[in-house]
């Protein structure tokens, strides 16, 4: 992979990660466009490192709170119902769903998985999903209302993004509208749920590509990496307008981009433009 492929990637990979149009789709076909086949599963975990470092400067404040108030409540500096403190073990507990079942499902995630034809099948089916969600969902509850059997819910909802198309964040806000939640706390839970899902796949496939286990470890290091740096500074930038974005719009717009995105990638797939 050349210097101007990587930076491209890292472009679409920092503009897709935070929206519900799920940034491994993206990768996967702009790759082949860029002509560098399916970048793989593990440029594409290692380059969300960049994105999830973002995630991790623009909610520095809630994570630091969060992570004092979990400990604190261990050693009986706070109580244990301490709605930080909660939150913290919500987060641990909605991670549980997407590490089972990324460890299980491992070589179908790397291989079967990354088809172009399902990646399009999950645009379109998601892409109703969400408008079901966002029309049936009630969108009154806030964070401090979230208990354990929705943050266990949460999890299963965020673990479906292992299929490319589901999208991460669709998936899990999704969730969150279907269980009452408004869009912002949803939006802000499933960013903060990602964090220890992604930081361990992301060290996992380092791992594989230093012993040259993963597909696609022929990618170059340098490559990589310029890739996570421009994803890591897109990717701020986005989170930044998301959060205010949906304050007052809705995910309609987004919505309407997957089912466009689906259809042309069936056509693309059914004239023989693109391999799955």
């Amino acid at each position: 992979m050349d210097l101007l492929t990587a930076v491209l990637l890292g472009l679409v990979q920092g503009l897709t990660e935070f929206l519900p149009i799920s940034s491994s789709a993206h990768i996967s076909i702009a790759g082949r466009l860029l002509g560098q086949d399916d970048p793989g599963a593990a440029f594409t975990a290692i380059t969300q490192l960049g994105t999830e470092a973002a995630v991790l400067l623009y909610f520095w404040r809630d994570i630091v709170r969060i992570v004092r108030a979990w400990s604190a409540s261990l050693v009986g500096r706070l109580p244990r119902n301490h709605p930080d403190a909660l939150l913290g073990w919500w987060v641990i507990l909605g991670t549980i769903p997407i590490g089972v079942l990324g460890l299980l499902l491992q070589d179908r995630i790397e291989t079967q998985f990354r088809s172009l034809w399902v990646t399009a099948t999950m645009l379109l089916v998601f892409a109703v999903v969400i408008l079901a969600a966002e029309r049936i969902g009630k969108q009154e509850r806030t964070l401090d209302q979230l208990t354990w059997r929705h943050g266990l819910f949460f999890g299963l909802w965020q673990a479906l993004a292992l299929v490319p198309g589901v999208s991460r964040s669709g998936g899990t806000i999704a969730g969150g509208l279907f269980m009452g939640y408004t869009r912002e706390a949803a939006a802000r839970y499933s960013f903060l749920l990602a964090i220890p899902a992604v930081l361990a796949s992301g060290g996992l496939q380092v791992a594989k590509v230093m012993t040259g286990e993963a597909v696609g470890s022929g990618t170059g290091w340098s490559a990589i990496w310029v890739a996570t740096a421009i994803a890591f500074a897109v990717g701020y930038a986005v989170i930044a307008w998301f959060m205010r974005y949906i304050t007052t719009h809705t995910f309609t717009p987004f919505m309407i981009y997957r089912i466009a995105l689906a259809l042309v990638l069936f056509g693309l797939l059914g004239a023989g433009v693109l391999e799955a």
